[in-house]
Formats: C-alpha cells, sequence, structure tokens
C-alpha cells in the first residue's frame, strides 16, 4: 500500500474521530491504531431524544426544548459497539430485529450499526427481556451509547 493511500486512511480517522482502523484489499491488509487523546465521556440519552440534543445542553436551551434524560443503567443495557447509524431492522421495510417485551437469548441479533457503508450486527451479550428501545431508526450513535435495555 502507498504512502499517499496511508495518508488518506489516517486522515479518514481523524475526520471520524475514529481509534481504530482495518482496510483489507484483495491480499492487503492495513490495521491503523492510534492512541485516544483523552478518556471518552459516554453520555446516555433518554428515549427518542437524539444524541446532538444531549450532548449540547446550551443548544436545546437556545430553543426553548428541554432534554428530561432518564439515567440507563449499563449493566441492563446494550451499548452501541461502534460510531455508526442504528437500524432495527435489517432493510427498509422489514420487520425489526427485535421488539420490547420479546425475549431474547444470548448471541441473537438485535439490531444493526452501520459504520463506513458496513453493516455489523450488535447481538445480545446475555438473554433477557427488552424493556426499551433507546435510539429511533436510523439514528446516528455513538460508542458506548445505550441502544435498548433489558428488564
Amino acid at each position: 500500500m502507498d504512502t499517499q493511500r496511508l495518508k488518506e486512511l489516517i486522515e479518514l480517522m481523524d475526520r471520524n474521530q475514529l481509534e481504530e482502523l482495518e482496510v483489507v484489499d484483495g491480499e492487503q491488509r492495513v490495521r491503523l491504531r492510534k492512541k485516544p487523546e483523552k478518556p471518552r465521556e459516554v453520555v446516555q440519552v433518554a428515549a427518542g431524544v437524539p444524541a446532538v440534543a444531549a450532548a449540547a445542553p446550551a443548544a436545546a436551551a437556545d430553543t426553548g426544548a428541554t432534554a428530561e434524560a432518564a439515567p440507563v443503567d449499563a449493566s441492563n443495557a446494550v451499548l452501541s459497539p461502534m460510531v455508526g447509524t442504528f437500524y432495527r431492522a435489517p432493510g427498509p421495510g422489514a420487520e425489526p430485529f427485535v421488539e420490547v417485551g420479546d425475549q431474547v437469548e444470548e448471541g441473537q441479533v438485535l439490531c444493526i450499526v452501520e459504520a463506513m457503508k458496513v453493516m455489523n450486527e450488535v447481538k445480545a451479550e446475555r438473554s433477557g427481556v427488552i424493556s426499551s428501545h433507546l435510539v429511533e431508526d436510523g439514528t446516528p450513535v455513538e460508542f458506548g451509547q445505550p441502544l435498548f435495555s433489558f428488564s
């Protein structure tokens, strides 16, 4: 892989605030990883409240909007494994993977997070009942953001 391509990948990482990037092109494989400058701050967002509003409360105050964010217990939540776009279903018009009240088993697909045109399945790390979905379909999500809560 040439140095110009590596520079482009590094710029891509910087623009999207990525800490790790792996590219496979035929027989070539490159993994870039950088050490974070500071620890990540995870902002928890209540259902129906866009992540932008929670991250910028001053902007919400300017518009007169208020965000009542109910705390989410991370031990009873499914967290986003990456930055991307959240999808509840495998495709447009398809039934969601899970609904509130569904019993799920460990390893069951709950949703998809799309990152860089790659659809990444998010699977349940334990069995339980879905008590709420915390993100609307097609919404951008951050690393560590709660997606679902278990009861």
